[in-house]
């Protein structure tokens, strides 16, 4: 069997006496364009961070690709490629400044840097903000960026925490055709969102998790049908009022 590309292994985390994660198991494969749902404050964000490297669990553990985000911090995050819902930039500097601080980061070169700089940037439809700062930008545009940064090292693993936030219907509609060619090409991509029809388009499998517990996990199908629905949209309704976890979800 194949390493996972991420694996979280009785994952919890506490801020103060909230429980935001509570005993979280769960394995993406390679290759995989996993969904990850649940209404806000389900713990999606938190999961995605320790994932990320940004937070430390209470309890538990989580593998990129077989590195602890624990014992092995640096390697995982070279395997990573983020984009938060934020569209976090570093507001005094242009994109392509901010870009090519990234590559200088993920150990590129230059040429490199400004090759793929050049690529991504068409791709979005970025080309002309280059040089404007990034305190002058929209929320959309500055997630643009985001997802240029994350794509720049042509990571193993992409974890996007709601990325389509602020991006216009053709933006939405490039990103939908991105997630395919990276997963065709073996990449993993990990993605938490509230759109139910773009992970229905997207995702191979899913986890719905409600209060910190996993709910469901499987196709889009399997968990329809087993939370006894004929949408998606319903399932997760009936999955995130439930008081207990569904059997078999972690």
């Amino acid at each position: 069997m194949s390493t996972p590309a991420i694996e979280l292994t009785r994952l919890s985390m506490r801020y103060g006496n909230r429980p935001a994660l509570d005993d979280v198991s769960l394995a993406v494969a390679p290759g995989e364009i996993f969904g990850y749902l649940g209404p806000n404050g389900a713990g999606k964000t938190t999961t995605l961070k320790i994932v990320a490297g940004i937070l430390r669990p209470s309890t538990g553990d989580a593998a990129v690709l077989g590195s602890s985000v624990l014992t092995e911090p640096l390697l995982a995050k070279t395997r990573i490629g983020y984009v938060p819902e934020s569209g976090a930039v570093f507001e005094k500097l242009t994109p392509r400044e901010h870009l090519r601080f990234v590559g200088r980061v993920r150990g590129l070169t230059a040429a490199e840097t400004d090759e793929r700089i050049a690529r991504h940037a068409g791709r979005f439809q970025l080309t002309a903000e280059l040089d404007r700062r990034c305190s002058d930008l929209s929320k959309g545009t500055k997630q643009k960026v985001c997802w240029c940064a994350a794509l720049l090292h042509e990571p193993p693993v992409l974890v996007l925490d709601e990325p389509l936030s602020g991006l216009d219907v053709e933006s939405v509609a490039r990103v939908k055709e991105l997630l395919r060619e990276v997963a065709a090409r073996g990449a993993t991509v990990f993605y938490s969102s509230h759109l139910i029809d773009v992970v229905e388009k997207v995702c191979t499998r899913i986890a719905v998790i409600d209060r910190g517990r996993l709910r469901a996990v499987g196709t889009p199908l399997e968990v329809t049908i087993g939370a006894g629905c004929d949408s998606l949209e319903a399932a997760i309704r009936v999955l995130t009022a439930a008081e207990t976890a569904v059997p078999g979800a972690a």
